[in-house]
């Protein structure tokens, strides 16, 4: 790169706030539309992972906090994360081709009844059997949201501040996640505290809040006008992202979405986990022996642990903006990556004290990097393919990527339950897990990842 050139990305960069800031009222209506749906779709999917602790042994009859239900706790905890993204890839895909065919609008308004309805119907399930069904109608609806509101949002805004508009709608997937902590710590230790038997299905009904959204999408949003050019001819199939032309583009955002994910998911679902295990370890240390203050303890480090994890991972959202525009797509994947097998190895494979400042700590770098990257894909996956194809090829190299990753935390979880000591196994687990970065940076290296810097969105 000449010293011109870079002066001219330079300046770019310190443009692209205010460029931002320039568009029109229907655009900013339009990205605040999918944002919504996103942060609310982060929220109803990741609510459970905060109220396993006391959903689980509710719902198969055990006592909360027992000996006794530490084993399926972890158990279920790791299938039903599984479970959940397995019906997110599903979603996905069918969406996404739904998405392509009848327009983002009318499905971004169906995936997001779909999850609200599924969210509110959770906190009434008498066992885990319905509580498991109720999730993947939510599922559905997550997985879904995705491929619709990326594709809208990347045909709606101007072709020089897709990677801006696209790095704000996945902020609402951190402020999602600081939502479901939020909502979860308020009802457990403030509204309904003394009463965890109860208090997450409450959380659950929280989940019906979205529902008002669609209604507002309905008569806000239109179809947009890339999508109305192409409508009659938008017939799109899965087996059109392995054309010689696509293949490459396919495969090589099917991968590194895979290792995104697979390293994210591992890392976020089991948050809860640790830091309750943790926090008893901490008790211990400190003397303390009595249930509730031991159940404080847990309550707040679970909190402070995710609010750290979601706060870096705010910021490494907002830092892609400029790795992505000065360095290119390649580039920027390769440096996050890097450092979040660093980042994983360095916390999980570090003999840490029981501290709840430095875990929090640890957790934030994190975020700053397993999460960060994760919003990438919001600008990189549709820049892979046409309007005709577009929600169907994003949908299916994310959500497809859900499919392989669903494997990773119910291994983990059935892995730990059958540990005596379920805390350091989730631990050495997570260690291994923080090797997987590094097939993304071969991936990246290796010329797998089609660099999409500068280039307009293909009609």
């Amino acid at each position: 790169m000449t010293w011109n050139s870079s002066c001219k990305e330079a300046i770019k960069l310190r443009t692209s706030v205010p460029i931002m800031l320039h568009l029109s009222r229907y655009q900013w209506t339009v990205l605040l539309a999918a944002w919504l749906g996103w942060g609310f779709d982060a929220f109803d999917g990741l609510l459970f992972n905060f109220v396993a602790p006391h959903c689980v042994p509710t719902l198969l009859g055990l006592t909360i906090g027992s000996p006794e239900a530490s084993a399926p706790t972890l158990y279920w905890t790791g299938l039903l994360t599984s479970v959940l993204l397995l019906g997110w890839a599903a979603g996905g895909v069918l969406f996404g081709m739904l998405g392509d065919r009848i327009g983002r609008t009318k499905t971004l308004l169906l995936t997001i009844l779909f999850y609200s309805l599924g969210t509110f119907a959770s906190g009434f399930a008498p066992n885990i059997w319905v509580f498991t069904g109720c999730r993947i109608v939510t599922s559905l609806g997550i997985g879904g949201e995705w491929a619709a509101g990326a594709a809208m949002v990347a045909e709606v805004v101007p072709e020089r501040r897709r990677i801006e508009a696209g790095a704000l709608l996945y902020t609402a997937t951190p402020m999602g996640l600081f939502l479901a902590a939020f909502v979860s710590d308020q009802f457990s230790r403030v509204i309904l505290p003394g009463s965890p038997e109860i208090s997450w299905r409450y959380v659950f009904f929280t989940g019906l809040i979205p529902s008002a959204l669609a209604i507002a999408i309905r008569f806000l949003i239109k179809e947009p006008e890339r999508w109305q050019r192409i409508e009659k001819e938008s017939t799109a199939h899965i087996r059109e992202l392995f054309a010689p032309h696509y293949r490459r583009r396919t495969l090589g955002g099917l991968s590194i979405a895979v290792v995104a994910l697979l390293t994210w998911w591992n890392c976020n679902a089991f948050i809860p986990v640790i830091a309750a295990g943790l926090a008893q370890t901490a008790a211990k240390a400190q003397n303390i022996t009595d249930g509730k203050p031991i159940q404080l303890l847990v309550e707040q480090w679970k909190t402070t642990t995710s609010y750290s994890f979601t706060a870096g991972g705010l910021l490494g959202t907002l830092l892609t903006v400029p790795v992505a525009k000065f360095l290119g797509r390649k580039w920027m994947f390769v440096i996050y990556f890097l450092l979040s097998a660093i980042a994983m190895l360095f916390t999980f494979g570090a003999k840490v004290p029981a501290n709840l400042q430095v875990w929090s700590g640890l957790y934030f770098v994190l975020g700053l990097v397993v999460f960060g990257v994760l919003s990438s894909f919001t600008y990189y996956l549709p820049e892979l393919f046409p309007t005709r194809l577009r929600a169907t090829g994003a949908g299916f190299c994310y959500n497809v990527g859900r499919v392989i990753t669903a494997a990773g935390p119910f291994l983990v979880g059935y892995a730990a339950s059958q540990r005596a000591n379920a805390l350091q196994t989730t631990i050495e687990l997570l260690f291994l897990i923080g090797f997987i970065p590094l097939v993304g940076v071969i991936i990246s290296l290796a010329g797998w990842v089609t660099e999409t810097k500068e280039q307009r969105l293909a009609d």
